[in-house]
């Protein structure tokens, strides 16, 4: 016999909206009673038609969350956090790769209006516009890194990328280094740019200039990084450290050293950006500015869930901050020079002392 509300209602004891209001997680249903319902769910097997439910309802309890590209390690957490957070609040997510791919961001909106998303977190850094550009998507809950609009039922994450990056520079400066480069990520990024300007502005805040051709475009991925590095690392006058504008590219740094017997932090100081879960794995473990790829993840969640739950849309858009650190692990250290300076004065000192 195939069950139905009435079945389960009959079953419970109870009225068919009790059922319906306890299977859409209503916090007003007695809790005694949602406990009778949810008991015949379990031992009749019962799975409710979500369709159908959506169409009553008008809600699907199907969040969507964008990404750039799962394989890079990056996003991976963010995809469990937003997923176990869902979970606890009894919502499914339809997650989607874009593979930096225009036809497959396409692809991917007409899958997400298909399934009747209640909302959407865009984690994409780079192909936002595509979305924000998109009718469909008007008077609908969307979330955004960075760049977000300052429309009704939008929520914009802003990043304090300066925070962490000026940490950064003023560690590796305090460590007396003065030659200090900076691999950036693609230039059309508005993320990249954004820690470029933050890289040039905590270096001017600190009075050291930037030399030609110490900020390297880079791309984000290992390669890039191995790229950059081999343009760094065959100047006339190299740097001594190197800030990254993510992980990935540090490790692709660490790599071109690796092949040219550079050692870190000994010959060249190492810094990445993001502090995803492999940093702490490098030998050396990766001194990096973590943006905390967890808390994003809950930021997104929340802010689609409170402007879901919300009774009346904000005529204007929502922002949340999340601020950037550093955490300092091995790759850093005392510049060369600096080095063979403390060795000269202990040389001279113990001299001394004899």
């Amino acid at each position: 016999m195939r069950l139905d509300l009435r079945e389960i209602a009959r079953r419970a004891g109870v009225s068919t909206a009790t059922v319906s209001r306890t299977i859409n997680r209503i916090p007003t249903v007695d809790p005694l009673l949602a406990k009778r319902v949810l008991k015949v769910i379990d031992e009749s097997g019962y799975y409710p038609n979500t369709q159908a439910r959506a169409l009553v309802s008008g809600r699907s309890r199907i969040f969507g969350l964008v990404v750039s590209e799962i394989t890079n390690p990056f996003f991976p957490e963010i995809v469990q956090v937003f997923e176990d957070i869902a979970v606890e609040n009894g919502y499914e997510i339809l997650l989607v790769s874009t593979v930096h791919d225009p036809k497959r961001m396409d692809t991917s909106v007409r899958r997400m209006l298909e399934r009747r998303v209640d909302g959407v977190a865009v984690m994409t850094f780079g192909m936002e516009d595509l979305l924000l550009r998109d009718p469909r998507f008007r008077d609908f809950p969307l979330v955004f890194v960075d760049v977000g609009p300052d429309l009704p039922r939008v929520s914009n994450i802003r990043i304090d990328y300066r925070h962490g990056i000026r940490q950064a520079v003023q560690h590796v400066a305090a460590l007396r280094h003065r030659q200090i480069s900076f691999i950036s990520g693609p230039k059309d990024l508005k993320s990249a740019q954004a820690r470029v300007a933050a890289f040039e502005q905590s270096m001017e805040e600190i009075g050291l200039e930037i030399a030609p051709g110490m900020i390297v475009e880079g791309d984000h991925t290992i390669e890039g990084g191995m790229r950059a590095a081999e343009v760094l690392l065959n100047r006339p006058r190299r740097p001594t450290a190197v800030l990254c504008s993510n992980d990935l590219t540090a490790l692709g740094v660490m790599h071109a050293c690796y092949e040219k017997k550079i050692e870190i932090p000994s010959a060249l100081s190492l810094v990445g950006y993001d502090d995803i879960r492999l940093a702490r794995f490098m030998l050396p473990p990766l001194t990096t500015v973590q943006m905390s790829q967890s808390e994003l993840a809950r930021l997104a969640f929340h802010a689609l869930l409170a402007e879901v739950q919300r009774p009346q849309s904000l005529s204007h858009g929502t922002e949340y901050v999340l601020r950037t650190h550093l955490v300092l692990r091995d790759s850093t250290a005392l510049a060369p020079a600096a080095r063979s300076q403390k060795r000269v004065f202990v040389a001279k000192k113990n001299g001394l002392r004899r």
